[in-house]
Parts: structure tokens; C-alpha cells; sequence
């Protein structure tokens, strides 16, 4: 197991402030637990970095050394000047990192040791009696910060067009290497160690009975954690479906043209699975040589651009929102997140994840038993008709195609994935 220092004056995360060490009996996140041992203890945390880390940052932004502009109109040679310049000009004289501090410090953040890691998280239980508890897994290039517009909807769902019986308790770690976990320096981190982890968080936590919920890696780790047997987990909604038949997959895979059988709902997914695979340029990479990657963990504008050439679909709608279009996300979303990153030094150990992973991924069918729910967005670059989905999922409990969203969609369509979880799981709250 890695060792990982357990004070907070220790982490690898040295510029944030850990507080309230030890934990606070009375905290309304924590319930009635009781830690018993120091390896099972869960530590208060707030994020605090050093105006001096800010002030760094800018001068960093500023001091880029600018490459030529690109030669094509389209995205075909990655993001454009014009898009890094208007990023990097908006982050050094308007964009205030302190307001996504506040809001992350304005729920409760915990960090606990598991096989041998810090793991950071946000619990929030909520308000309302008999609330649904829900283990909410994020991506990469995302983090936390992804999933922040869906806490208060969900913990408080009166107060955002719902009733009081679709209320959620919500917990959203950090993965290994990412935000405020600890970042491993032994390998072995995949996505089965990763669901085994939740597995134990949310048995620390105290619940017995729960539901999972992720995108992107996300959905990938849950995916797995569905297969693994644990008797707490009893549903899971996922907006990244693996649920690609196998002689589908590697025809994609292979650039071959679409297989005549299909339906034109299946051909046009092929299409999209196709073209996805041809524009993984920066995950390949990632699957390669995480470690090569010194560029982006020294340069703030160059690991921007490596985070938002996250996909083809994505990218668009990332460069409108600097162009002042009104799209899902915001300059701020996408800033916050790459703040987040650069401030915790953590582009590299969590771009290893790909290492580690992505060799293993199955985007296909996995023997899953428990009952499945799955939102398809239109965006989404690893697509799922109902078919596919039902060859994947024999309990599928819950299928909706919606008219507008992509691959991130509790940071870019919150109100719509509100919508989804709480009719997804409505089934579920006579059962935990």
C-alpha cells in the first residue's frame, strides 16, 4: 500500500489550510459516527491556498511563450490561439478564485485514510428524513468542482422544484491523484482499487445502503464497482453507459464502416464511437507516458489547453463560452477547475490514472446484475442507444435520451442531471 503521511502539515497538498483536526461529534455531515482507530479517523478540511499562490500563478500566465497560430480554421490541430489568449487574458485580470474556495468550504469536506491514501471528499447529508445516500464520482480533465451545482438541488430538492421525498445524501470524493486526495507513489491505483475504496468511505460513513452515480471516469469506476459484490450498493445511474456490444466496439476501434444490421439510432452512435476514437489524441498520451508530462505541470496555459482538447465535442462548446456565447458551461466553470489543478500540482498524478486504467477499461457489457439507470445526452462521445443499454444492463430500470447535453454533464447541464437522478432512483426510496 502507498504510504501517505496522515498530518495534514505532511500531504502533498502543502499550500491548503487542513482545520478542526480530528473529528467534530457534532458535525451534522458526520451523523452519529464514531471513529474508533486513528487509520479510520475522519479529518475536518478546509481549502485555504496563500494569496502568494495566486499572485505566482498570474505571473506565470503572463510569462507564456507564445507558438505561432494554427493553420487550419477548425479544430483538427487542437485549440486555438485566439481561445488560449482570451483564457489566459480573463485569468489574470478578472478571474477571482476565492469565490469557488468559499463555495467549496461551504459544505463540508472531510479527509480519511484509505489503504494507505488520503482521500478527500464532500458529505453532505441532507435535511429531509429518509434521503437516499449517493457516492457521485467524478472525471478528468473535472474534479469535484464538476459536480458542485448538483449538491444543493439534491440535498435540498423543495428549494429547487422537487419534493422533499427525492432528497439525496451526497457524497463526492477526489480521486486518487486528483484535488485534495493524496496522490499514490506506489502503482496499482485502477478503477477496481478505486470502487473497493468508495466501497469502504461509505461503509466508514455509515451507510448501509446506497446508490452510485458518475460520467466520464466516473462512470467507468462505477461501472466496476457494480460488479464487485458489495451487498451496500443497490443501484447505480451512469450518463456514460459501458455498454458498447464488443464487435461494435472493435469495429469503431478499427475506422471500419458501419456494420449494415444496425438501426439508425445504432448507426449514428457508431459514428460518433468512431470519430471519438479517432480524437483521444491527449488520453493515448496519458496512457503512454503520464510522467512525460512536465510541460503541463510548469506551464498554467499549457495545462489549460491539455485539459480543454479533452474531447471533440466538448472543445467547441468550451471555445464559445470564451467567445461570450451563453452555453452550459462558463469561463469561470472551466477556470475553476484549472485553478483547482494547478494550485494542488496535480496534473500529472492525475493524468496516471490513464496508465493505470485505461488499459483495463471495458466500455462494453459486464455481467452486471444490480438495477442500472441511464441518461443519454446528445453530446456524449461514448453513446448508448436503448438497445445497447439493455443488452448490458438486464435490470435496467431506467433509460431517457434528453434533447441537449454532453460528456460533462453535472457541470454542464446540473438541472437536467438533477432531473434524471431523481427520477432514476425514484424506485429506490422504499428500499434502503
Amino acid at each position: 500500500m502507498s504510504e501517505i503521511p496522515a498530518s495534514p502539515s505532511e500531504l502533498p497538498i502543502t499550500p491548503a489550510t487542513v482545520t478542526g483536526l480530528g473529528l467534530l461529534a457534532k458535525d451534522p455531515a458526520m451523523g452519529n459516527l464514531a471513529t474508533k482507530t486513528e487509520g479510520d479517523a475522519i479529518r475536518p478540511f478546509q481549502v485555504n491556498f496563500p494569496e502568494s499562490e495566486i499572485e505566482e500563478l498570474r505571473r506565470r500566465i503572463a510569462a507564456t511563450r507564445w507558438p505561432e497560430k494554427e493553420t487550419v480554421t477548425d479544430f483538427s490541430q487542437g485549440v486555438p490561439l485566439a481561445t488560449m489568449r482570451k483564457l489566459a487574458q480573463y485569468w489574470t485580470t478578472e478571474y477571482d478564485w476565492r469565490k469557488v474556495e468559499a463555495k467549496l468550504n461551504s459544505y463540508p469536506q472531510f479527509i480519511t485514510e484509505i489503504d494507505g491514501l488520503d482521500i478527500h471528499f464532500i458529505h453532505v447529508r441532507s435535511k429531509e428524513k429518509n434521503a437516499l445516500p449517493m457516492i457521485v464520482t467524478h472525471g478528468w480533465p473535472g474534479s469535484i468542482i464538476e459536480q458542485l451545482k448538483i449538491i444543493d438541488p439534491l440535498t435540498n430538492p423543495a428549494a429547487y422544484g422537487g419534493s422533499a421525498s427525492e432528497a439525496f445524501d451526497v457524497v463526492i470524493p477526489s480521486m486518487p491523484g486528483y484535488g485534495f486526495s493524496g496522490k499514490p507513489a506506489t502503482t496499482g491505483w485502477d478503477q477496481a482499487r478505486i470502487a473497493r475504496a468508495w466501497a469502504v468511505l461509505m461503509k466508514r460513513l455509515g451507510y448501509t445502503r446506497y446508490v452510485a452515480q458518475g460520467g466520464d471516469w466516473g462512470a467507468i469506476i462505477t461501472d466496476v464497482f457494480a460488479t464487485q459484490g458489495h451487498p451496500e450498493l443497490i443501484g447505480f445511474h451512469t450518463n456514460l453507459p459501458g455498454a458498447i456490444p464488443p464487435e461494435i466496439n472493435k469495429a469503431a476501434f478499427s475506422g471500419a464502416p458501419a456494420p449494415a444490421d444496425l438501426s439508425a439510432e445504432e448507426k449514428r452512435a457508431y459514428e460518433t464511437l468512431a470519430l471519438t476514437y479517432k480524437n483521444l489524441g491527449t488520453q493515448v498520451f496519458m496512457t503512454w507516458h503520464p510522467q512525460t508530462l512536465y510541460g503541463i505541470a510548469d506551464s498554467p496555459v499549457g495545462m489549460a489547453a491539455w485539459m480543454l482538447d479533452h474531447d471533440h465535442l466538448s472543445l467547441p462548446l468550451i471555445v464559445r463560452a470564451f467567445d461570450g456565447e451563453p452555453t452550459g458551461l462558463t469561463r469561470d466553470d472551466v477556470l475553476d477547475n484549472a485553478t483547482l489543478f494547478w494550485l494542488t500540482n496535480t496534473s500529472v498524478s492525475a493524468a496516471r490514472l490513464y496508465w493505470e486504467g485505461f488499459p483495463k477499461t471495458n466500455l462494453g457489457p459486464k455481467n452486471i446484475s444490480i438495477p442500472a439507470a441511464v441518461s443519454a445526452f446528445p453530446d456524449e462521445i461514448i453513446p448508448a442507444p436503448r438497445s445497447w443499454a439493455e443488452r448490458a444492463y438486464p435490470k435496467l430500470i431506467y433509460y431517457n435520451r434528453l434533447d441537449k447535453g454532453g460528456h460533462f454533464a453535472a457541470w454542464e447541464q446540473p438541472e437536467l442531471l438533477t432531473a434524471e437522478l431523481r427520477a432514476a432512483f425514484k424506485s429506490f426510496r422504499s428500499l434502503h
